[in-house]
C-alpha cells in the first residue's frame, strides 16, 4: 500500500491562542498512522481567509495528499470550516460527509446538524470533520477504510475505480 502525505488543520480561536488543547488532531494522526505519514499540522483561528490560505499552501506547495480539518463545522457563527473549504475545492465529493452524517445519526440526532463538506484541489482530497475527539473518533471509522483506495484514484498511483 502506498503512504501518502497528510495534513491535519485544527480550527479553533482558543486552540490557535493557546487556551485550548487541540484534542481532535491526535485521534485523526493516530486513526491514519496506517494510510500514511502526517507531514503536517497546524491549529489556526476560525478564520475563513486564514484557513483558505493554510488549505492553499498545503494543496498547492506542500504536496499534500490528503487534509483533514477539525472544528469549525457547526452552527456557530464562528464556524466557518466548510466556506472556507468551498473556497479552495475545485470537486466536490458529497458522499463522504453523507456516509460521516448517516452514521453518526445512529448515534445521536445531532449529526443532522454538521455542515462538514469534502472535496478535491489538484490531487489532494479535502475532508471536514467535527470538533470533538468522540465525532471525529466515530467519522473516522466510516472513512478510513476507503481513503486508501480514494487517494491511489485521486493521485493516479490507482488505475481502477470500477469494483471486479
Amino acid at each position: 500500500m502506498s503512504m501518502y502525505r497528510i495534513a491535519i488543520l485544527t480550527a479553533s480561536d482558543q486552540g490557535a491562542a493557546g487556551l485550548r488543547e487541540d484534542r481532535s488532531g491526535p485521534v485523526i494522526a493516530a486513526a491514519l498512522a496506517l494510510v500514511g505519514e502526517i507531514a503536517a499540522t497546524a491549529i489556526v483561528a476560525d478564520d475563513r481567509a486564514t484557513i483558505a490560505e493554510q488549505l492553499r499552501q498545503w494543496t498547492d506547495s506542500d504536496g499534500i495528499d490528503l487534509v483533514l480539518t477539525t472544528g469549525g463545522t457547526g452552527l456557530s457563527p464562528r464556524d466557518i470550516t466548510p466556506e472556507a473549504t468551498l473556497d479552495v475545492v475545485e470537486r466536490l465529493v458529497p458522499g463522504i460527509p453523507e456516509a460521516m452524517r448517516a452514521y453518526s445519526l445512529t448515534l445521536t440526532n445531532r449529526a443532522m446538524l454538521s455542515r462538514a463538506v469534502a472535496g478535491t484541489r489538484g490531487r489532494t482530497l479535502i475532508i471536514n470533520l467535527p470538533g470533538s475527539p468522540r465525532a471525529v473518533s466515530e467519522c473516522l471509522e466510516v472513512i478510513v477504510p476507503v481513503l486508501p483506495h480514494a487517494l491511489g484514484i485521486l493521485t493516479a498511483r490507482e488505475g481502477e475505480c470500477a469494483r471486479p
